[in-house]
């Protein structure tokens, strides 16, 4: 029986307009439901203001950042500071999203940078491991996996340990349609559990690849999956009231 609390976090990647943000929380305020899970959203930076102070007058969504730079200030034209997330009241940041991987090509040791970087201002970081395709097939995921873990959480602190949530993300997964079967989810999520050297028990390992509402229970049903990273469900307020409510059922 798991203990650990089921978190939702809807990563909007780079979507929604002014309007659209205005009816998702118009939608959301009127399916009046208690929720039982932790509902996050990380919009795109621009619109973290917009999203804190809808946040801050209902009190049940918690917001975040997609990415930041990993330096506090300087001259770095176009990045995200994560000194200036922490002041504008951020709660946690996603680091290492397959996107940022293989589209911008960040690798393990920036991103431990990146962790750090954020942790150093007690925000929550949510880190992404996960393979390709490729990797898959030539029975590398464990392989691969664990090498993003390693090095991608390298030296953090053991006082800072609680702030780090792990996403599996396997990459072949990430909208295309595809879903790793629950079992396959679970198998992943529990060698990630065993190769954690802190807070391992209490530390929360979501899923994101092609999560939707119709496949949500099958996945928070197994025992190391505390929740999920969902990109395009995210978007809809039905879809992720539904995604949130998912949690009632256990």
């Amino acid at each position: 029986m798991k203990t650990r609390e089921v978190h939702i976090v809807g990563n909007w990647k780079m979507n929604q307009t002014l309007h659209e943000i205005s009816n998702f929380f118009i939608e959301m305020t009127k399916m009046k439901m208690e929720l039982k899970c932790k509902a996050w959203i990380a919009p795109q930076s621009l619109h973290i203001p917009i999203l804190k102070e809808i946040a801050f007058t209902t009190g049940a969504i918690q917001v975040g950042a997609q990415n930041c730079s990993n330096h506090d200030s300087g001259a770095f034209t176009g990045e995200v500071s994560p000194a200036a997330l922490a002041d504008m009241g951020v709660e946690f940041v996603i680091i290492g999203h397959s996107e940022r991987r293989t589209i911008f090509g960040e690798d393990n040791k920036l991103l431990n940078e990146k962790v750090l970087a954020v942790l150093k201002h007690n925000l929550k970081v949510i880190y992404c491991v996960g393979e390709t395709l490729e990797e898959r097939e030539s029975n590398d995921t464990f392989k691969v996996i664990e090498e993003q873990l390693k090095v991608g959480l390298q030296n953090v602190p053991a006082d800072k340990a609680h702030l780090v949530l792990i996403a599996y993300e396997p990459v072949w997964a990430i909208g295309t349609g595809k879903v790793a079967s629950a079992e396959q989810a679970e198998e992943v999520h529990a060698f990630i559990r065993g190769k954690l050297t802190q807070n391992s028990e209490q530390t929360i390992i979501l899923y994101g690849g092609s999560v939707k509402p119709d496949n949500i229970d099958s996945l928070l049903r197994k025992e190391n999956i505390d929740g999920a990273l969902v990109g395009g469900a995210s978007l809809k307020a039905q879809d992720f009231k539904q995604l949130c409510s998912a949690s009632n059922h256990l």
